[in-house]
């Protein structure tokens, strides 16, 4: 079990072996129309990536496979996006529950991190993920991709300007984010930076 009064469990920032500066790139909401896309990019690119997914979107027909073959992670984001904190324990607890295990159920493989819908966990979450053994992953840079539609370079910038070495990066499965990840990808190796998945 964790100890939930040492909340520095909650990865917000990946202490990363070896050398090179690295960082986590993190896409939240899918597995949406955007991902084949963004699948695309992440191979050109060779880089692998962490997705949280909402259970209520995953269907057997979805490209998860593909996911999976490539490298990357899927974890959860709960079944439908309910912000956790207004829920009580035991809704939590079947919106985490549930989601975990239909992911297992049509991936196969078991489900190691979770994100908070929102960023808002509370004691009861933490609770609740350290009964199922799953991790919560928040975020040190985020993107802010929902707030720029009109501007995908806004996104960019968000992300190069301030990444650091060893920073979990927010991400979204939408069309301005889909421009703006190659520029992301370029620009974070232009300054050093390598890509990896949380241990």
């Amino acid at each position: 079990m964790y100890d939930l009064k040492d909340e520095r469990w909650v990865k917000n920032v990946q202490k990363l072996n070896g050398a090179g500066k690295k960082v986590v790139l993190t896409f939240d909401d899918g597995p949406s129309r955007q991902l084949p896309e963004i699948l695309a990019i992440l191979k050109e690119k060779n880089v692998v990536a962490h997705f949280f997914w909402l259970s209520k979107l995953l269907y057997p027909e979805r490209p998860w496979i593909k996911v999976l073959e490539e490298g990357h992670k899927i974890g959860s984001h709960t079944k439908n996006h309910k912000n956790l904190i207004r829920l009580t324990y035991e809704k939590q607890y079947r919106q985490i529950k549930n989601s975990v295990k239909k992911i297992e159920a049509i991936t196969g493989v078991k489900v190691r991190y979770f994100r908070p819908p929102f960023g808002q966990y509370n004691e009861n979450t933490l609770d609740i993920l350290a009964k199922l053994e799953v991790i919560p992953v928040m975020w040190e840079i985020s993107s802010y991709d929902w707030e720029h539609k009109a501007s995908p370079e806004r996104i960019v910038d968000n992300v190069v300007s301030y990444a650091r070495d060893g920073s979990i990066i927010l991400l979204h499965e939408t069309k301005q984010t889909v421009i703006a990840l190659p520029k992301i990808i370029d620009g974070l190796r232009r300054r050093g930076f390598e890509f990896s998945l949380i241990e």
